[in-house]
């Protein structure tokens, strides 16, 4: 009688499978592979190897809670000849005594998640279950089959290899880039977003249905999105806008993912404090990535907050030109999102390719707080009655915004309507470098011209205001406000008022300029430096230039995080008995962080990094903290905390041990924080050889 075949130990293989998944970073102590693709493992037994004559084999393969080959979330197939691509398959690729080699292959349209591998083996008429191992499947963009297929390379190696970003700020007028983190295949990430799965909603209510739509990453991502905030569950980042910050993380004091992620974890899946756009946006983006499906974060500037889905954002102002406070509606400097790349089966042909996704709470969607995924390509086209939630994303970047004067005796007169100033200059990173992409093309047609109307009548299906409704205008003047192209924090600066006077007829106005300190999201802070002139004549055919003096003493108090002073002029022209008014936003700079690398950079050799930044305040500087992470860097976040004041025109240096674990491109990731000056970033790319 034939002695049974009993499993000793299997071989996951992790460094062949890691390389040929590029999961080799996640692949030390847990097999990872993508879907739709072979992977290998390796059976030894115990007294006898297989005999193909004799012994029968099969294999199961479970994912979730309760398993079921109905949903897709269980297979059992028997050990066969060849592979059949397309579905749960195993066949012997050798054999050495006791040893046998296999290769398994997954369905590219399997839910990815958590799965045990385990090994039926009969012999005669005897038969031993065996579990073999456990392994993580993901999505896989390099597989055709696979709804997040990209075919091009450097594509793949931006949007889902890359584990550093950059992510635009500022105004339109100065765009900041802040360098960030991603670490999608940093240690135990890869946990935390299936415990992230596993903790929404969905899952919790139905957990059978839940692992069985993992199938698709449409459910996936949109599972994202709410679970990124926690408005509705136990999601990862708490929201705040208020500049109150102390019992927490300010937003802009973030340079990465991971420290998030397991500040989630470890908490017990407490919310983490405090998540703005750019936050949300990026932590969607690495759980996206670390999942296989390609991702990127987008800024999107003057961001149009539409709450009744009209299309149109409607502002009111008082008699001096002051935005009145309270308004629902909102134009934000700059807004975030996160696009993934999937086909969209579920619309109509065309709608593949990038689809935005935004997890900051705004509104509510099918009753919770997510948005998207959302088709690009059906937003430029005006095709705003599809999933999901396109109308709100539309009016993100291509709403009218009309502007009233609400007067003192109660009278409310419209002064103007912009149809060009929302959604410009929508930015991602550039593939392969550390550059700026346009890619509002993407997004809308050219502004103003036929096409981008078009498509705004045909996304819009209330009556709009008609233009017999506009206001009179006084063409003979035009206003503008200048501003040097470098301003730093800490400094005195000038903004200038022009007055261009284009016909043959004096005019003469009252004039006010007024500078206030503004967060990212259009809240306007208090009022820093003020001109009022009675009387301003500007002769035919002339410019006139009124400087607006604007003093850091009086800025320092009430400037927030995002370094942004909001300057309004407004003019009432005698005249014609019109108003006119300019704003514009500007950007004060942070001072520089100096990054020097120190060492032999090679594997598992000791780098040193040099940190320097010089004081430009009028103050000392109290509380000088420095913040240092890097994915193959650094394992997670290092802070340097310096004791001593750091006097006004002073240079304060510090150094950082640095443990390079991979070869290849990494990025050094700084946060410079005090008392006076916040969010201050640097960053240095750091080649590592083997």
């Amino acid at each position: 009688m034939t002695k049974e075949l009993v499993v000793e130990k299997s071989d996951q293989e992790y460094e062949k499978n890691g390389k040929n998944h590029w999961t080799s970073s996640m692949c030390q102590d847990r097999l990872v592979v993508r879907r739709g693709q072979l992977f290998n493992i390796s059976i030894y037994f115990q007294g006898r190897g297989f005999e193909a004559s004799v012994d029968k084999i099969y294999f199961i393969v479970e994912t979730g809670p309760y398993p079921s080959e109905a949903a897709g979330t269980k297979a059992k197939f028997a050990l066969s000849d060849s592979i059949q691509e397309g579905d749960w398959a195993a066949s012997v690729v050798g054999q050495e005594g006791n040893k046998l080699q296999l290769t398994i292959s997954s369905p590219p349209h399997a839910p990815i998640g958590f799965y045990k591998l385990s090994m039926e083996v009969i012999t005669g008429s005897h038969g031993n279950n065996f579990p073999i191992t456990s392994f993580v499947l993901i999505f896989n963009p390099w597989c055709q089959a696979d709804s997040v297929y990209m075919d091009k390379d450097d594509y793949r190696k931006e949007y889902v290899l890359n584990q550093y970003g950059t992510i635009f700020q500022g105004s339109c007028a100065y765009v900041n880039m802040i360098p960030w983190n991603f670490g999608q295949f940093e240690d135990g990430v890869i946990d935390i977003c299936i415990k992230l799965l596993d903790t929404n909603p969905k899952f919790i209510k139905d957990p059978s249905r839940d692992c069985s739509r993992r199938s698709s990453p449409i459910y996936v991502s949109r599972v994202i999105s709410a679970m990124v905030n926690c408005n509705d569950d136990n999601g990862i980042l708490l929201g705040r806008w208020d500049n109150n910050y102390k019992d927490g993380v300010s937003p802009m004091a973030w340079i990465g993912s991971v420290d998030i992620l397991k500040k989630w974890k470890e908490s017990g899946c407490c919310a983490v404090k405090y998540g703005q756009c750019w936050v949300f946006a990026a932590v969607a983006c690495t759980v996206m990535r670390c999942l296989g499906i390609p991702s990127r974060v987008i800024t999107n500037y003057n961001s149009a907050h539409d709450l009744n889905a009209n299309l149109v954002i409607d502002l009111y102002r008082d008699e001096k030109g002051e935005l009145l406070k309270n308004m629902s509606e909102m134009i934000w400097n700059y807004h975030c999102w996160v696009e993934a790349w999937m086909t969209r089966p579920d619309l109509k042909p065309g709608f593949n390719g990038w689809q935005a996704i935004d997890p900051t709470p705004q509104e509510k969607s099918e009753g919770i707080y997510c948005c998207g995924p959302a088709s690009v390509k059906a937003i430029k086209n005006g095709d705003v009655n599809t999933k999901y939630d396109a109308p709100f994303v539309f009016a993100e970047i291509n709403a009218d915004v009309v502007e009233w004067i609400k007067k003192n005796n109660g009278n409310t007169e419209r002064l103007r309507t912009k149809t060009t100033t929302i959604g410009m200059m929508i930015s991602t990173k550039a593939i392969g470098k550390d550059e700026r992409e346009d890619i509002t093309h993407q997004y809308k047609y050219p502004e103003g011209s036929k096409e981008e109307r078009d498509t705004f009548k045909r996304a819009n299906h209330l009556n709009k205001l008609s233009s017999r409704d506009e206001p009179p205008m006084d063409n003979c003047l035009k206003i503008k406000i200048k501003a040097s192209p470098d301003m730093n924090k800490g400094s005195d600066f000038d903004v200038f008022g022009v007055i261009n006077n284009i016909s043959s007829e004096e005019r003469t106005c009252q004039l006010l300029m007024a500078a206030r300190t503004v967060s990212y999201n259009g809240r306007l802070g208090p009022e820093c430096c003020k001109k009022e002139l009675l009387s301003v004549t500007i002769e035919p055919l002339s410019e006139k230039k009124i400087p607006l003096r604007i003093l850091y003493s009086q800025y320092c108090d009430h400037l927030n995080d995002s370094n942004l002073i909001k300057v309004k002029m407004l003019l009432q022209i005698q005249e014609s008995h019109t108003v006119m008014i300019a704003e514009r936003d500007i950007y004060l700079l942070n001072p520089e962080i100096k990054i020097r690398i120190l060492g032999e950079h090679k594997k598992n050799r000791k780098l040193v990094a040099e940190l320097s930044i010089k004081n430009p305040l009028q103050v000392p500087m109290l509380g000088c903290t420095f913040a240092v992470e890097g994915a193959g860097l650094t394992k997670g976040q290092k802070i340097v905390k310096i004791p001593e004041p750091v006097d006004a025109g002073n240079t304060v240096t510090v150094r950082v041990d640095l443990m390079p674990r991979w070869p290849g491109l990494h990025k050094l990731v700084v946060n410079f924080e005090s008392d006076k000056m916040k969010a201050v970033k640097g960053s240095w790319n750091v080649v590592v050889g083997e």
